[in-house]
């Protein structure tokens, strides 16, 4: 029996079964028909370095049931917190595989090791994309997102936010650019440890750094700031990206990048931001035909009355401000958005 046979039958079924999670993963998780295919290639080139060696030679060394380790589970390995997860895992587990799988073909055929090599870098840039456009393990779909800004609101705005909460709103987007850097830290831990207990993502306009420093699930960001790739870098995929699009260009580029959610906008005429231009439900039915899987929130001039109109388009979450904010009972306006929305 060659030394290294049962290494490489074994890394051989473990880089291909890798492989093949990571490009289903690409195609039906991420819809990312592109890299599903560089993932395809790469599967095709491992079969065509192993094409080498005799035909029936690997399986007549395998020996699953006398493999001392087929026993022995890490202690995550029995489950998943998420398909990003699934996909991250089956990208570390490729390149172990490979890895092995080219030192030893160095003992059998050098050729064919250095092919393998090639492969391993080619799988590195192919997982790395996989992760960033799989995004963060923490995105959700929200239905009702409250954009709380002091400077909007009727009441204090610490009454607000527990108003709201209190409402049913589960993502508090913390909006206050008049707020410098170590103001809005307090601010968001202050959101954070009221919002977050309850089941209440928090998520930073703007500013990735302030997210992360102050225990924030996510940053939503405009046209103008961060691209996705530089929060990705600041971050990681621990943050929720929100990307602000207002057009299907922006948004092919939004979710290209990787965003986590899409704010769909504007809907309506609004106070807020009066030089956008109110795109309307027809975007936001063109969103969510291209885009029935990646989460969003359809924001801009929006009110309970409005809703059917815009489920009636495919809408599954809102994001509001002003009125929220400045309504005298800011929980019922939360509660009347989630049945608008049927939640």
């Amino acid at each position: 029996m060659h030394a290294a046979a049962r290494a490489i039958d074994a890394n051989a079924n473990r880089a291909r079964e890798a492989l093949r999670v990571m490009e289903d993963a690409a195609r039906f998780c991420a819809a990312d028909g592109s890299l599903g295919a560089r993932l395809k290639e790469i599967r095709h080139g491992l079969q065509g370095a192993l094409a080498v060696l005799p035909p029936g030679w690997l399986e007549a060394h395998r020996d699953a049931a006398g493999d001392p380790g087929r026993l022995v589970e890490g202690a995550h390995e029995g489950t998943r917190a998420s398909m990003a997860d699934v996909a991250a895992a089956a990208g570390k587990r490729l390149g172990e595989a490979l890895r092995s799988l080219e030192e030893c073909m160095k003992t059998v055929d050098p050729p064919a090791a250095r092919a393998i090599e090639a492969l391993r870098y080619r799988a590195y840039d192919a997982e790395r994309d996989l992760v960033l456009r799989m995004g963060s393990a923490a995105r959700r779909q929200w239905r009702v997102c409250v954009l709380l800004t002091e400077s909007l609101c009727r009441r204090p705005w610490a009454q607000v936010l527990d108003a709201v909460l209190e409402g049913g709103a589960d993502c508090i987007q913390v909006r206050e650019k008049e707020l410098d850097g170590r103001a809005l830290a307090e601010r968001v831990r202050t959101v954070v440890a009221r919002a977050q207990p309850r089941g209440c993502s928090v998520v930073v306009n703007d500013r990735a750094d302030v997210a992360v420093a102050s225990g924030a699930d996510g940053v939503h960001v405009g046209q103008g700031d961060l691209a996705v790739a530089d929060v990705r870098r600041i971050a990681g995929t621990r943050l929720i990206v929100g990307v602000s699009t207002h057009d299907l260009a922006e948004a092919d580029a939004a979710v290209a990048a990787g965003a986590d959610v899409c704010g769909v906008g504007a809907m309506f005429a609004t106070g807020v931001k009066p030089a956008i231009a109110p795109s309307g439900p027809t975007y936001m039915r063109a969103f969510a035909e291209r885009y029935p899987d990646v989460p969003h929130l359809a924001i801009g001039g929006i009110t309970a009355a409005r809703l059917p109109e815009l489920r009636a388009a495919g809408c599954r979450g809102v994001a509001v401000s002003s009125v929220a904010c400045g309504a005298d009972d800011p929980a019922s306006v939360v509660r009347a958005l989630r049945e608008g929305l049927g939640a």
